[in-house]
């Protein structure tokens, strides 16, 4: 049976993105070359810039999807916590550990900042789990479980701490450790009436 035009194109961009991960992880962003993407994806160059504007367009779709799948960890984690506290929380250790991935930290807190700059990086994540997190402290801000501060910069402040802890796991570091620290800012942040 003949796969049709749609799924063949699907199947090819799906090759790419794995390639052009596996390339960008193992060598880098500068490193990568797309003969090399296209050879591990068994793939034509002219296949890569039908899909593709260039390698920056199938890093930024893999920074995406990346940002996508932690996301989606996080969403699934938190779908049963009533409490914005607890949803933090939890939040939190799904995002640490989603970023365990092999090169998911290098990917999204290393090369995406460079090559796509600080900007695109923010409103990726504003798109996924620094959304969720921005969301959440507003959340628990309304229900007067956190102290009322800006919510925008209390996300971003946390978010750099989530950030370095996911660097620091992806040198070895102990995750239960960064859970620990982590844990007890969010507790720092509790209205104490």
């Amino acid at each position: 049976m003949r796969r049709s035009n749609e799924a063949r194109s699907g199947a090819m961009q799906a090759a790419l993105l794995a390639a052009g991960r596996e390339i960008f992880v193992s060598e880098g962003f500068a490193a990568a070359t797309t003969p090399a993407i296209v050879a591990l994806a068994g793939v034509t160059r002219g296949a890569l810039y039908h899909h593709f504007a260039d390698k920056t367009a199938l890093f930024e779709a893999i920074i995406k999807a990346e940002a996508g799948a932690v996301a989606t960890a996080i969403d699934a984690a938190t779908a049963a916590c009533d409490d914005p506290l607890e949803a933090l929380r939890t939040g939190g250790r799904a995002f640490l550990q989603a970023m365990t991935a092999p090169g998911r930290a290098r990917l999204l807190l290393v090369d995406g900042p460079a090559v796509l700059g600080p900007e695109a990086m923010a409103a990726i994540d504003a798109a996924s789990g620094g959304g969720a997190l921005r969301d959440g402290l507003i959340e628990a801000m309304a229900r007067g479980l956190l102290r009322s501060l800006p919510a925008d910069e209390t996300a971003q402040a946390l978010s750099a701490g989530y950030d370095r802890a996911a660097l620091a796991i992806a040198g070895g570091a102990d995750v239960d450790v960064w859970i620990t620290v982590m844990d007890a800012l969010l507790e720092g942040l509790a209205n104490r009436r």
